[in-house]
């Protein structure tokens, strides 16, 4: 069986009206299997988006789709009656035993969604406006699951943004120096160090729960082809219940810099201060109605938090071996966790001038 006919069985096992007629890898997403199913319906071109959940990455399918679930039913009934409201919201389609997930024979979870057409994702950002799109429509995601009524949603990954506890690690690791590579990231070593406070300072902050999205970059929200605008939030395995800021803060870290995550030539890491007064503004655009005033004031707080512990995710896998993040070159966790550090000087010389732009809007 080839890998299309396969494919072509499991989404089979959905319902789906319509004869199979083909499918493909789809997208540039590293941690689930996605494929384009396309379906004759009626003599209509329709097309799926079929995923395999990564096992390896999401310990508990099921709990991740029934927070998918239950997140997809809310957002939909809050967008119902609004213009393009089926493009506005992931539309999961159940399987013949009325579930929306698929196990295999060999154990892999599978979903489908329908395709939501006539939008794309980018994974670099072009422009201040698509940062304000994407901040935008990350936080009306936000606000539109405010009021998620109870229980509480599954947490898939547990302390998944838990500062403190990276930052544990991160001694661990240097204590360990299993690779004996801590001479060589003695520089970023102290860096981390002297900046301990930075880990624990969201996490003190008394800020409240929230639902929240934990992988807000900018190819996770689909644009709209013709107007640019957010669309629909994608990639939903990682909603849970968190702190809003770590949403905006993601933000910041991912979308700011002009360069790769694993760029070489320092000099060229800078925080934009034109997309973070883009993010600034298309967040509080959609999230007026219920942030805190508490949390408005620590907007700035979040970016550093979020670079911060990314930069120590990727020192302390440089200092145990390699063991987490994939690389493809000696070094590259190191320069990783170093244009990570860069950004955050970067934000530290204008955080001043950060603070007043957040105050003044």
């Amino acid at each position: 069986m080839t890998k299309e006919q396969n494919v072509g069985a499991i989404v089979r096992q959905f319902q789906i009206e319509g004869k199979f007629a083909s499918a493909a890898p789809y997208g540039s997403g590293h941690i689930n299997d996605s494929y384009c199913a396309v379906f004759d319906e009626a003599g209509v071109r329709v097309r799926y988006m079929l995923q395999r959940i990564n096992g390896d990455i999401f310990k508990t399918p099921i709990t991740v789709m029934e927070n998918i679930q239950r997140v997809t039913e809310h957002l939909a009934a809050k967008l119902s009656g609004q213009p393009d409201c089926d493009r506005r919201v992931l539309a999961l389609i159940p399987a013949h035993d009325g579930k929306v997930w698929h196990a295999d024979a060999n154990g892999s979870y599978w979903r489908v969604y329908r395709f939501i057409e006539k939008a794309h994702t980018y994974d670099a950002v072009e422009s201040p406006e698509q940062a304000f799109q994407a901040a935008k429509a990350f936080g009306q995601f936000q606000q539109l699951l405010a009021d998620l009524p109870l229980p509480r949603l599954n947490e898939v990954i547990p302390d998944f943004h838990h500062a403190s506890k990276r930052f544990a690690a991160l001694e661990r690791a240097i204590d360990s120096d299993v690779s004996d590579r801590a001479v060589l990231a003695r520089v970023e070593i102290q860096f981390a160090l002297a900046r301990k406070s930075i880990a624990s300072a969201l996490l003190e902050a008394d800020l409240p729960e929230r639902v929240t999205h934990n992988d807000t970059k900018l190819n996770n929200v689909l644009l709209d082809d013709s107007t640019g605008e957010g669309l629909c939030v994608i990639d939903l395995d990682t909603v849970m219940p968190g702190l809003a800021l770590h949403d905006f803060g993601d933000m910041v870290r991912s979308t700011t810099s002009p360069t790769q995550e694993d760029e070489k030539d320092l000099n060229r890491v800078t925080m934009q201060f034109p997309m973070f007064e883009a993010l600034v503004r298309g967040y509080l655009a959609s999230t007026e109605g219920f942030l805190t005033t508490a949390e408005k004031q620590h907007l700035v707080l979040a970016g550093k938090v979020m670079i911060f512990e990314q930069g120590i995710r990727f020192l302390t896998d440089y200092l145990a071996g390699d063991t987490y993040y994939k690389v493809h070159r000696d070094g590259q966790n190191l320069d990783r966790c170093r244009t990570q550090f860069r950004l955050l000087e970067s934000i530290e010389r204008q955080e001043e001038k950060m603070t007043r732009l957040v105050e003044s809007i």
